[in-house]
């Protein structure tokens, strides 16, 4: 039997890519409303991210990334590090 350490599971984890319909369905409709305009400057959803305090949708464009607040306030300076 093969040992995986925890180190790659979280690394696998990081790399796996789900359907983004299943992203968009986690978004609020104010969220999905500005997600949609910033998909118009080339803006992708990348991942969601949930928190006692909401949803925080992320999205990237040529290594730059943007938050959308569960309230679909936009952040396109948000001070996050996104490791890829």
């Amino acid at each position: 039997m093969l040992a995986v350490s925890s180190r790659e599971i979280l690394l696998e984890r990081r790399h796996f890519n789900p359907e983004k319909s299943a992203l968009w369905d986690k978004l609020s409709l104010a969220q999905k409303f500005a997600a949609s305009s910033l998909n118009q400057f080339g803006y992708d959803l990348a991942f969601v991210r949930s928190s006692n305090i909401g949803c925080t949708a992320v999205l990237l464009c040529n290594g730059e990334s943007a938050t959308i607040s569960s309230d679909g306030d936009i952040d396109t300076s948000p001070a996050l590090i996104v490791r890829t």
